[in-house]
């Protein structure tokens, strides 16, 4: 399917491959969206409903009040459009109304666009094409700043602040270990948090989320004095870095940059591939989510993480089927071993398909994380896709093992207590699988699974978060 400028699609009569019900329910926001979701996803409280070739879905979903909402979804984005007043993406009645398209083709089926969803339909794209005339015209460059020496300027107040800081934390570490780490146990958190806020001054939020994460780490359970050590060891490092950026090779920098809260420019040369999405799940951040979402390209065999942002009790915009297959471009960002792209234009519609990367043995994933780490000493996980493993209980937790050797990673304890690890078993019931995840100091975190545990074979993408 051909598309306009901005990765905007065109009307075209070939429909757009349905999603599976598991696709659809991996872009809920949260458990209490999916649920309500799932009761909307029959097509009793639905009318005036159907789907075109270009990807749009709409329909009439009975409520509370007289009139019905109105929900349209332009499957290519996703994107959403629902008269409801909430304040989540996608909202219950997007997610119903995609249930109830994914399962019943008869209660969905090709029809005409009513009015009220073209206008949101042909206004988005036509956004999207407006938006890409200029940079057409200026053969892709993006505009620099309109005064490059007042933003100069302002870079290097920022840095100064960051310094100050930095040399303020640094003084901070330097009491904590000369008093002793019993003492961070007796002090409170509202020291950290106190400190915390003095980063946040400095406009360094990374070193202001770390420091939280430092206060959290007393209360954490037994062994938390060498937690806190290791933590404080990292910290200190990242801040002796940033008070000698000056001397460090550019791509060490530029992540020191990115890691005490610097944001940078997607810069790189953008890769267009067949982008599979592995996996999506939000992690709460202070007053924000943050939303993270791998994809695997099919052709360059490389993995790549976008992120998007939600504050004030807004769950983050950005959202993908797991499962899907996306011909796209991805931008990449600066920074030595980091991953983070940003999704650009779209050449045609997600295409449902379960065909799982390559994969690898646990002792090459354990490697890979020890790889990367000496690009970014600060890298809590690194994504990998293990081949032929099985899990398998090991004490009071579980393990990942290969099936064909000695080696397995155990599964980090934070994946006990979600159902995707029973998931997994089912899945598995003993014989190999393939799981996609991220491998770091704390073990591997399954995020994604296919049942034929091959590296080349059709299977679904099974999402275990």
């Amino acid at each position: 399917m051909l598309l306009s400028h901005g990765g905007e699609p065109l009307r075209t009569a070939a429909p757009v491959a349905r999603w599976t019900v598991e696709q659809v329910l991996a872009l809920a926001p949260d458990e209490s969206s999916r649920k309500a979701g799932g009761r909307l996803g029959s097509a009793g409280p639905w009318s005036g409903g159907g789907c075109d070739g270009s990807g749009a879905v709409w329909g009439l979903c009975k409520g509370s009040g007289s009139r019905p909402y109105r929900t349209v979804v332009d499957t290519t984005g996703p994107a959403y459009k629902c008269s409801c007043p909430s304040r989540k993406f996608p909202c219950k009645h997007a997610l119903g109304l995609l249930l109830l398209w994914a399962s019943d083709e008869a209660v969905l089926g090709p029809a005409e666009v009513p009015d009220w969803a073209g206008e949101w339909l042909d206004g988005r794209r036509g956004r999207a094409a407006a938006k890409a005339q200029p940079e057409a015209a200026a053969g892709g460059a993006a505009a620099g700043p309109a005064d490059p020496e007042a933003a100069r300027r302002r870079a290097e107040r920022r840095a100064g602040r960051i310094t100050g800081g930095a040399q303020e934390l640094e003084q901070r570490l330097t009491d904590l270990v000369r008093g002793g780490l019993a003492a961070a146990d007796q002090s409170g958190y509202g020291l950290w948090e106190e400190t915390a806020a003095r980063m946040v001054d400095a406009q360094a939020p990374g070193l202001a989320g770390r420091v939280r994460e430092l206060g959290a780490i007393p209360a954490s359970g037994p062994g938390w004095p060498a937690r806190l050590l290791q933590e404080c060891a990292l910290l200190h490092l990242l801040d002796t870095a940033w008070l000698g950026i000056d001397r460090l090779p550019e791509p060490l920098a530029a992540t020191v940059r990115t890691r005490v809260g610097l944001t940078s420019p997607a810069d790189g040369l953008p890769v267009r591939d067949r982008w599979l999405v592995l996996a999506q799940y939000d992690t709460p951040d202070g007053r924000i989510v943050t939303r993270r979402i791998w994809l695997y390209g099919k052709d360059s065999g490389r993995t790549a993480l976008l992120l998007s942002f939600g504050a004030a009790g807004r769950s983050p915009g950005q959202a993908l089927p797991v499962g899907v297959t996306l011909d796209a471009e991805l931008t990449p960002y600066q920074g030595a071993g980091q991953l983070r792209a940003e999704l650009g234009a779209q050449f045609g519609a997600p295409v449902p398909s379960g065909t799982p990367p390559r994969g690898s043995t646990t002792a090459a994933a354990a490697a890979a994380y020890g790889r990367a780490l000496r690009d970014d000493p600060w890298l809590e996980s690194w994504p990998a896709t293990l081949r032929e493993v099985i899990p398998v209980p090991s004490g009071d937790g579980w393990q990942l093992a290969d099936a064909t050797g000695g080696t397995a990673l155990p599964v980090v304890p934070s994946a006990l207590s979600r159902p995707g690890l029973w998931k997994l078993v089912a899945l598995s019931g003993g014989a190999p699988v393939t799981v996609f995840g991220e491998c770091g100091h704390r073990g591997f975190d399954p995020l994604a699974a296919w049942a034929d545990g091959s590296d080349g074979g059709a299977a679904e993408t099974v999402p275990l978060i």
